[in-house]
């Protein structure tokens, strides 16, 4: 009898922990009740995060060796290039600095884990957020010569388009080297078609 308890209580952790460690954005969140200035932005954001999750959903290692010249980033390259991109996104909505290098060494799966994070998690900012919050989320680049500092705005056509442009590309590669998007993904929708 207490083996059977002892084997029910490990699938039920199991199943627990499973659960707690699945990945945001296999579907985008239900959109707000209302627009407003944060709702919006938090749309763009999610919408950023749902194209991330399938974009790198079942990457394969040779994928991420994958690039399509000698002077051109690999998946695994352009990778962490969205996930410093994320950090810039995720450290203006939280009003820090970007001070330090691009975190790099990752594995891929926690790569992966660390870029929905920072995507959900200034999702969730931005929800809540006023026009008067947008103003105040700042990119901040620590310098030599003191902080450059750029408003909202940029954050929009800068670090947000640019990761959108990014992983693009990551669709673009995984294509390239014999691992296709996956057809089912409605980014009209916000789901996977059953």
């Amino acid at each position: 009898m207490m083996n059977k308890q002892l084997i029910s209580l490990f699938l039920l952790l199991f199943t627990v922990t499973a659960f707690a460690q699945e990945l945001p954005y296999r579907q985008i969140p239900d959109y707000p009740a209302a627009y407003n200035e944060g709702t919006v932005a938090a749309r763009v954001v999610d919408g950023l995060g749902f194209r991330y999750y399938w974009a790198t959903e079942g990457l394969r290692p040779e994928d991420l060796k994958y690039k399509p010249s000698a002077e051109a980033r690999t998946t695994d390259e352009t990778l962490d290039h969205i996930l410093g991109l994320t950090t810039v996104l995720f450290n203006a909505v939280t009003h820090k600095i970007n001070d330090s290098p691009a975190v790099t060494g990752l594995s891929f799966e926690e790569k992966r884990k660390r870029t929905l994070a920072n995507i959900q998690g200034a999702s969730e900012i931005l929800k809540k957020s006023s026009a008067k919050d947008l103003e105040g989320f700042k990119i901040i680049f620590k310098g030599n010569n003191g902080n450059t500092e750029f408003p909202f705005w940029n954050l929009l056509n800068g670090p947000i388009d640019d990761a959108l442009w990014h992983v693009g590309q990551v669709i673009t590669f995984r294509r390239s080297s014999g691992n296709p998007f996956n057809s089912n993904v409605s980014v009209l929708q916000g789901k996977l078609r059953e």
